[in-house]
Formats: C-alpha cells, structure tokens, sequence
C-alpha cells in the first residue's frame, strides 16, 4: 500500500470514528452567531496526522500561554508569603490577626469576582478581559510596595482579590473552545502544574530580590512586589496583542495571515462540534441573561459536583495552609521551612501529571479517579492522630509530606464539570461555582485547626477524617446518581420513535444537559 493509500485509511478510519460518535445532522450544527459557524462542515476529511499537527500547535499557542497566565497570577498573590519572611508585619505595624483578617478579605473578594468577572468576559471576550485582569492586579502588586498601615493592606488584598478570583474560571473556558473532551484533562493538568511550580520558582526568586533589603532605605518586600508587579505587568500587556479570541479569529494587526489555513480552521472547529456539538450553542461574547444565568445556577444535575468540590479538599487543607508554621514548631530554621515546603509542591505536580495520565488510560472513571485522593489521605490522618507526642520530627514532616501527596484530581473535575454541562451558559456558570466551591472549602478547612489544639492538633485531624468519610460516601452518591439519571434518559430516548427524536431534537436544543439524548459522565 502507497503513502497515500496508508493516509486514506487513516483518514476513513477517523472520519468513521467520529461519525460513530455523534449523528452529525442538523440537530448539531452550530448557532450562527457561533464564532466557527463558517468553517463547521460536516462532510469535511482531514488525517489522523493532521489533526495532531494543529493540536500540538495550539498547546504550544495556547495552553503553554494559559500555563503562564497562570504563573503570573500565582507569582503576584503568593508573593506575601516571602514578604512575611522579610519582617513585613512588623515594617508596616501590623499583627498576625490583622494580617489574617487581610488574607480573609482577599478569599472574599476572590470568591465573590469570580462569576461577574466570568460574565463580563463573556460580553467583552476572554482575549481582551484576561489581559485586563493581569494588567490590573500587577498594577494592585506593585502598589504593595507602598503599603505601610493596616488599611492600605487591607484595600490592596481587596483589590488583587477582586482581579484575580475570575481568572481561573475563563481560563477553563476558554481553553475548552481548543480542545475535545478527552483532550481537555491533560491540557488542564499542565494549567494547574504552572500554579504549583510558580511556588517553587517565586521561592528562588525571593531569595535574590530580598537581599536587596536596605537598597535606598528600602525594605526587601517593597522590591519583591515592584519588581515581581512588573514583571507580570509586561505578560498582561503581551498578551493583549497575542490572545486570539476563537480558533477562526488568530488574525489581527500583528498576525496579518494569522495562525491557521483555512482547512486548518475547518478541522479545528468540525473536530470539537464533533466531539461535543453543545460547545457552538451560542456565541463565545454573547452576554448571559439573568433568566439564563439563574436557570445555569439552578441546574440540580450539576450540584452533586458543586458539593464534592467544596468537601473533596478539607481533609488536606488545614495541612497545606499550615505547612510553613507547623514546621517552623517542629524546630526547622526559616531557611530549612523553605527548603522543606518544595517537595511539597514537586509532589503535588507528580499526582496532578500522574493522576490525569491514569484517567486517560482509565476512560469513563471519573468518580473512582477523583476519589482516590480520599484514599490516599485515610491512612495520613489515621497515624497524625495517633502518633505519640514524643515522635521524632523527620518522621512528622514526612508524613506531613505523605499526605499532601494526594493525587490532586482538578484537572479531571474541571473538565467533568464542563463535560456534564453540555451548553456553553451551563458551562461559563458551572466553571466558576466550581471555582468558588473550592475557595469555600479553603475557607472552611483553614478553620480547623484551632490554637488550643496546637501543637498535634489531634482534634483537628479527627474532624478531616470525619469529613474524609463523609466525601468517600459522597463520591459514591454522585455515581450513582448519574447512573440513574443516565437510565432515566435511555428510557425516554429510546421509547420515541426516529421521527419523534427528530422532533425532539429540534425543539429542544436549549435544554443542555436535560435533552434526552445526553449522558452523564461519572
């Protein structure tokens, strides 16, 4: 058999696969005011060869640039760690509650930005609102650098909160109009992996930046937020000229032919409908009605993973939130607390990679892979509250290690939340709940632990392995009521006739995830 005859084959062969997948017919098609309505076409034929071409392409486009979005939020709102080692309270005359009180007002605000940031991208377009956050909280880290009281702390973390918290949410979103379901996970894990190695980088960063400490009569944290603030002003204003709003629209006054052939675009946006036709409802800068929005935060079938992403982190926050402190009590220098915390977050980059790999190989187990984590972290708090006083602290750091090495599942739920959302609305809404979920259950576990617990917290460990049991037992809830919205919907489906699903179909294409012919993922 020629090449030719070989790339054929193969490209039958995808071609087949997809229109297994999804009766691609005019129940499908896309909504006009869709950004690629122009370039879906049904009866289009591209190789398996040339489908990986452009996905590599966009991860390098794309997703590498998102990972970078997501270093330069991570480097301005985690930079006040370093600043603390840098006697910050105490230049600026403050005390540790009010120092907490100010972290608290940042989560707030964060939680509360999230979906009206979300909403108001999706009127202005990600690829002009995402480079006007980054800019604006670059402007908030810099302007920590005159920081000098209680209440110029307190507007600054408002601020870099209010920025900040809808970031995260239209990135997923964003990402998703690139990539199929099965292609999201991955793409996400890398998302995630950059929040966790900036940690690691901004530590080598602080060690060199804070050294300047005394330079002009200036503490070392005023030049970390300068200096860290500009650094990530100039990725805003880079990516102001670099994000492309859609697949079909990479031209602008710098990318005259822009990114992709026009065969290019059509293989781009056919393959996504393909996989998952609900991502062409609407158009990416239509604005959401508040009857739509409400219907969105009503959607009951989305809730069980709103519920597991609030619980499914408890148990290993009070953990994490305290890490610095608990090991400056069991007797480690400032240097060696620093030292300590990163296979901490080299761990955490591990599981995330190895547990969106293993969902990959593992198709269709959603719930078991999210749930793992859980497992993972019985056996951890089972020893920290039983472990003897007396133990030694090598032992208590790597068991503190042992369980903030959980496999770290957000990756795989992000893209289980937009998969079951099956609409764009019920997707842009969904994304920042779940977001928000998260933040809330970072609230709530970094309340556990208590001072008159210190220094073993014992009864603190007790309450997250109460919680730990009760999300195992959530997990497999959920499952199994996807399971029996799924029968549910075989049921009603498959008691019309062809003609009455025709029908079905096409009165019906605004119900999303309600539509009869939709399954769940569990």
């Amino acid at each position: 058999m020629t090449t030719f005859d070989n790339e054929k084959a193969t490209e039958q062969a995808s071609i087949a696969n997809n229109d297994a997948s999804y009766r691609l017919d005019a129940h499908y098609a896309p909504h006009p005011d869709y950004e690629g309505a122009h370039r879906y076409d049904t009866s289009a034929t591209w190789t398996v060869k040339e489908e990986a071409s452009l996905v590599r392409r966009i991860d390098f486009r794309i997703t590498v640039w998102a990972c970078v979005l997501i270093c330069a939020m991570q480097l301005d709102r985690g930079n006040i760690s370093q600043a603390n080692s840098d006697n910050f309270l105490g230049d600026i005359n403050i005390t540790t509650n009010e120092f907490n009180y100010g972290q608290s007002i940042y989560i707030g605000c964060f939680v509360l930005a999230e979906l009206p940031s979300q909403l108001i991208s999706r009127r202005v377009g990600p690829d002009r609102w995402v480079p006007m956050l980054v800019m604006g909280w670059s402007l908030v880290a810099m302007c920590q650098s005159l920081v000098h009281d209680k209440i110029s702390f307190y507007i600054t973390r408002s601020f870099m909160g209010l920025l900040e918290g809808g970031f995260v949410p239209i990135a997923v979103l964003y990402l998703s109009y690139w990539y199929k379901t099965s292609e999201l996970p991955t793409r996400l894990s890398f998302f995630w992996v950059g929040n966790y190695a900036t940690n690691i980088v901004s530590s080598f960063l602080a060690l060199g930046i804070l050294k300047l400490r005394g330079h002009r009569g200036w503490p070392g944290w005023k030049y970390l937020f300068l200096i860290e603030g500009t650094l990530t002003f100039c990725v805003g204003v880079f990516t102001w000229f670099y994000l492309p709003a859609s697949p079909t629209q990479t031209r602008n006054r710098f990318r005259k032919n822009g990114w992709f052939t026009e065969k290019e675009e059509i293989i781009l946006v056919t393959r996504v409908l393909r996989d998952d036709p609900s991502k062409g409802d609407m158009s990416h800068q239509k604005m959401i009605s508040p009857r739509e929005l409400l219907r969105s935060l009503y959607d009951y079938d989305i809730w069980p993973l709103y519920i597991l992403n609030l619980m499914q982190y408890i148990p290993m926050t009070p953990q994490y939130t305290y890490l610095t402190l608990n090991l400056r009590a069991l007797g480690f220098s400032t240097f060696e607390t620093n030292l300590l915390t990163m296979p901490v977050y080299v761990m955490i980059i591990v599981q995330l990679l190895l547990t969106t790999r293993i969902a990959k190989w593992i198709k269709g187990q959603r719930t078991f892979i999210s749930m793992s984590a859980q497992f993972w972290s019985l056996p951890f708090l089972i020893t920290m509250i039983t472990l003897p006083d007396s133990t030694n602290h090598w032992v208590k750091y790597g068991i503190t290690v042992g369980l903030l090495s959980y496999p770290y599942p957000q990756a795989i739920f992000a893209a289980w939340t937009s998969e079951n959302s099956n609409s764009v609305r019920t997707r842009a809404v969904s994304i920042a709940i779940n977001n928000i979920m998260v933040n809330l259950g970072s609230i709530a576990g970094s309340n556990i632990y208590r001072k008159d617990d210190a220094p073993n917290y014992r009864r603190g460990n007790l309450v997250c392995l109460v919680i730990l049991s009760i999300n195992i037992v959530l997990f497999l809830v959920t499952k199994i009521y996807f399971i029996l919205r799924n029968q549910y919907h075989r049921r009603r489906w498959n008691a019309m006739t062809v003609q009455e699903q025709d029908a079905y179909l096409a009165a019906n294409k605004h119900l999303g995830n309600k539509r009869f012919d939709f399954q769940f993922a569990h």
